[in-house]
């Protein structure tokens, strides 16, 4: 049987992770077995397992969403002001919530939240992808600190922990269907950061007299 090239073999293999997503979307970790998941791609049995060995194999690969969390990033490296470009990364996760063609993800990236819990494997993964984001997020606060921008006491790391949080907070009420305003979101999050510059120190009274 002849070789298929690499780029069909990583074609495929998005092909069954794009089925997968459809199935976990739909019923959860726990209710989809790889029967399913083998009929939602359309190949066979033989095909699905020479890519993926087994069901966590799956939730492990659809935890490591580098693609769309690079993108994301790439917005926090766009001007030499730390303090805009946390601002622009806010709003750029913001965009990110809005966007209808990563429903799914998003309602798989909660189901991972909670299979965390169960499997180290996909803790891994989701650590991983949490602490990239907040590593940046703890360097751009330092710089904006280290330029005056921020008041510097402030822990980077605690306020870059906050923002993680209240980013996994908002995508939990977009994914349980709220109506959320996410350019109002945005905006909270940014008078927030402004919030937070050193306060001006007051302007000396002249004194009268020699």
């Amino acid at each position: 049987m002849p070789k298929i090239s690499q780029s069909r073999r990583e074609a495929r293999r998005l092909d069954i992770l794009e089925a997968a997503l459809a199935c976990f979307a739909e019923n959860g970790f726990h209710q989809v077995g790889m029967a399913e998941i083998v009929r939602r791609s359309g190949m066979s049995h033989g095909a699905v397992y020479s890519y993926f060995h087994s069901k966590d194999d799956i939730i492990e690969a659809l935890a490591d969403d580098r693609h769309s969390r690079e993108a994301i990033l790439n917005a926090a490296a766009a001007s030499d002001d730390p303090l805009a470009d946390l601002v622009a990364l806010a709003r750029a996760y913001a965009a990110s919530l809005a966007d209808p063609s990563a429903e799914l993800r998003r309602r798989v990236g909660v189901h991972g939240w909670a299979e965390a819990l169960r499997s180290p494997r996909v803790r891994a993964r989701v650590v991983e992808g949490i602490a990239i984001p907040r590593a940046l997020v703890a360097g751009l606060v330092a710089r904006a600190q280290s330029a005056g921008r921020l008041t510097p006491d402030v822990d980077a790391d605690a306020l870059a922990r906050s923002l993680v949080a209240l980013f996994q907070g908002v995508t939990l009420q977009v994914v349980w269907g709220e109506p959320v305003d996410l350019d109002a979101c945005a905006e909270v999050v940014e008078r927030m950061l402004r919030g937070l510059a050193p306060a001006a120190r007051p302007t000396p009274e002249p004194r009268d007299g020699p």
